[in-house]
């Protein structure tokens, strides 16, 4: 036991006791890494994930052959209906001989859909089980980036369907390149080469596990419903295009042997396989979102809960910085900020500004005003030099009112809350009318006072 307990104590000394940021980039990076895959494995541990994958596969059931049928009927109209086929064969390759057999299933169902025949009920009810399929994918990748709002219902709508329509023509364009530079004449010819050879096979090998790595790329740069970075995004993509190709490799020899599965389950062990497949590509898929996450948020990887608890002085603090921050842009003519640029500025939890944000706004001190597609600008509500640094403390005071104690029968609960109020009218009175232009003006004088004076205006540099 002691044993165990010194190899953690060891463990826990290397992972987390030391900041990346003191480190050169040859330490820095190989340490962050070790923290991503410790976090990916305790989300994996977690089971939310795991649940909202297996959540996925049911949809993906139900909404399959919507899908497809819409899909198919919009590619029509371009002429490349014949995209549906190789897209479908080469996601189900890793089932092995008999995904042939499944694919001419889901093409004889799609192509007997007919969307004209359906009726207005019919058409409404294809269009909502493909938007539930992918509006699903958006929640499970807004849960992992903790975005608590969803892309409203005309950008749902219009930005779904440009995925249906060109998602499937990428998949034909990547397998169409593939076929014609294998096939290429002057390919062929150099093939014959050793050394060319043994290049062109290495590149057909490469090129797969790339243009899988840019597909989740841009997945993971545009389904949530937040800013992500590029290389955020590139990272994960990275991870999730290797990992599904090499999966899809693994699965194939699992496929091929699974005697187990064929003797056991018989005809149904095709579907049994299916079933499997699904479940880890949306593992992979929403591993890979998880760690363009954590790529792009380094800070919130720690050991224990995140984010810490907060106590109601820091709660208190953060309400009135984010306040007077987002006041002082306003009186200064800067352009107005938002929740991230909020929580790098303040070294505060996302959560916590998430929150703090959220009752600013239900109080009407501040409000949101939609500026780009992924993120709301935040300004007062109203004239700063009417809103009282008291009432901004109250909302932390005053919590939800539905969590209130019941009123107390005994003297001692009549006493504490004598004693409070007292405290919190003393608190009240030294307080007094201080506005939240009080605040802003004195920020901004004791910013001048600590300027550095080679920094003063007019100096010349």
């Amino acid at each position: 036991m002691d044993r165990l307990g010194s190899i953690k104590h060891r463990y826990d000394r290397v992972i987390w006791s030391r900041d990346p940021q003191d480190l050169p980039a040859v330490k820095r990076i190989p340490l962050r890494l070790a923290r991503i895959v410790v976090a990916l494995i305790g989300d994996f541990r977690d089971g939310e994930i795991t649940l909202r994958a297996m959540s996925l596969v049911y949809t993906t059931l139900v909404s399959l052959v919507p899908l497809l049928a819409l899909a198919f009927s919009l590619l029509k109209a371009f002429g490349a209906d014949n995209a549906l086929r190789p897209t479908l064969a080469r996601f189900l390759a890793p089932l092995g001989p008999g995904s042939g057999a499944i694919v001419d299933k889901i093409v004889d169902f799609v192509a007997n859909v007919q969307v004209g025949v359906l009726g207005a009920i019919g058409v409404v009810a294809l269009i909502y089980s493909v938007l539930s399929l992918i509006q699903k994918v958006e929640a499970g990748c807004n849960f992992i980036w903790r975005v608590r709002e969803p892309r409203s219902l005309g950008r749902r709508i219009t930005e779904y369907i440009s995925v249906l329509v060109v998602g499937p023509l990428v998949i034909l364009a990547a397998a169409s390149l593939t076929a014609s530079v294998s096939k290429n004449e002057t390919v062929v010819y150099l093939s014959q080469f050793e050394g060319v050879g043994m290049f062109l096979y290495g590149v057909g090998r490469l090129l797969p596990y790339v243009l899988y790595s840019a597909a989740f790329t841009a997945l993971f740069k545009l389904i949530p419903n937040t800013r992500v970075h590029l290389s955020a995004a590139l990272g994960g993509g990275i991870f999730a295009g290797v990992l599904w190709q090499t999966a899809s490799t693994g699965f194939a020899l699992f496929a091929k042997n699974a005697g187990n599965v064929n003797a056991i389950y018989s005809s149904f062990a095709i579907i049994i396989l299916l079933l499997i497949w699904l479940y880890v590509s949306w593992m992979i898929l929403l591993l890979g979102c998880r760690m363009a996450f954590w790529i792009q948020h380094p800070e919130r990887l720690m050991p224990g809960e995140y984010p810490p608890r907060l106590g109601s002085r820091e709660a208190e603090r953060l309400v009135l910085r984010i306040a007077v921050e987002v006041a002082r842009r306003f009186a200064a003519g800067e352009p107005a900020t938002d929740i991230s640029d909020l929580s790098a500025q303040l070294r505060a939890a996302p959560d916590h500004v998430h929150r703090a944000v959220e009752r600013l706004v239900v109080a009407d001190v501040l409000i949101e005003a939609e500026r780009r597609a992924a993120t709301h600008a935040l300004v007062p509500a109203r004239d700063i030099g009417r809103i009282r640094v008291a009432d901004i403390l109250a909302i932390v005071t005053a919590g939800d009112a539905s969590a209130r104690l019941a009123a107390p029968r005994q003297a001692p609960g009549q006493a504490l809350d004598v004693l409070l109020a007292r405290a919190e009218s003393a608190r009240t009175a030294t307080i007094g009318d201080t506005t939240l232009r009080d605040l802003v003006d004195s920020t901004e004088q004791f910013m001048e006072k600590t300027k550095p004076s080679g920094l003063s205006t007019g100096q010349k540099m």
